[in-house]
């Protein structure tokens, strides 16, 4: 699987907890599209399927996560 550089992965985390943060899906088209694009983008970026694992993904593989973390993990 191709891997996205981290920081593009770093970009679209910050640009959807942005989005998201603000409520972008209850706004107008623009911002729902726009916050649509970014998890399709999150979740091809990961090879995930859902945009909360994918944001856990992503942060997963950002520079100082630590590498025991076990978040992805089943509990």
């Amino acid at each position: 699987m191709l891997m996205a550089h981290p920081a593009v992965l770093d970009h679209l985390v910050e640009e959807y907890t942005t989005l998201a943060a603000l409520h972008a899906e209850a706004g107008g088209p623009e911002g729902r599209a726009r916050l649509e694009v970014l998890a399709r983008t999150l979740c091809t970026a990961t090879g995930t399927a859902d945009v909360d694992t994918a944001l856990i993904a992503a942060r997963h593989r950002l520079p100082g996560a630590r590498p025991e973390d076990d978040s992805l993990l089943a509990a």
